[in-house]
């Protein structure tokens, strides 16, 4: 998702600066303005998102934690309760490993009632830096085009390359979710055409308005 954010995004932003009749250096620099903000709000948010995430997993940890301590015998209910209801007999369910011992135990105890383990295994500073490599690894592929093909053919080059990884990604990431691998490409292409040429347009006005 990130490499698909990436290649739109700088495509799409180059082309427009391209419409607008920017020189070969203004398409440049845009496309690099582009990758950096890019990698950089990709990274913020997923930084964001992740630790919110954490956060509310230890607290509620916290929580449990707490009121194991203070009131086992009702979180020994409650667990035994939980076991009932995914289809063991009460009295089975009162010999589950977490209930014989006292106090019972967190880590079922947060998986069961919260669906969390013990230790959350959210790391907001690796997935930042992820989101901001593939955004980036993305992003590369129109702007190496923006250094090495001549203004003249910048539009028609970035449009085809960008069509085809997105194309291929769309196919692969279909592929490993066990969907269609047409359906999958057409889709990623479709909304990054439609991105594309967008922008494309309101270069074009903008560089004829002005």
């Amino acid at each position: 998702m990130g490499a698909n954010d990436g290649i739109v995004s700088v495509a799409s932003l180059v082309l427009g600066v391209a419409a607008a009749g920017g020189t070969g250096s203004n398409v440049a620099v845009a496309g690099m303005a582009g990758l950096v903000a890019g990698a950089m709000s990709m990274a913020a948010g997923e930084y964001i998102s992740v630790r919110s995430q954490a956060d509310t997993e230890e607290s509620d940890l916290a929580r449990e934690r707490e009121e194991l301590a203070t009131n086992d015998a009702s979180e020994r209910a409650e667990l035994a309760g939980i076991y009932v209801s995914r289809g063991l007999d009460l009295p089975l369910a009162r010999q589950a490993p977490p209930l014989l011992r006292p106090p019972a135990a967190l880590g079922p105890q947060a998986r069961a009632e919260l669906a969390i383990s013990e230790t959350p295994p959210a790391r907001p500073v690796q997935a930042a830096l992820a989101s901001a490599g593939t955004f980036a690894v993305g992003a590369g592929l129109p702007l190496l085009i923006t250094l090495l093909v001549p203004a003249g053919m910048l539009s028609v080059v970035v449009v085809g390359t960008s069509l085809a990884c997105l194309a291929v990604l769309g196919a692969l990431a279909a592929h490993a979710g066990g969907a269609r691998r047409a359906v999958g490409a057409l889709r990623v292409t479709f909304w990054g055409s439609l991105a594309m040429a967008l922008t494309y347009g309101v270069g074009a006005l903008f560089g004829a308005v002005v």
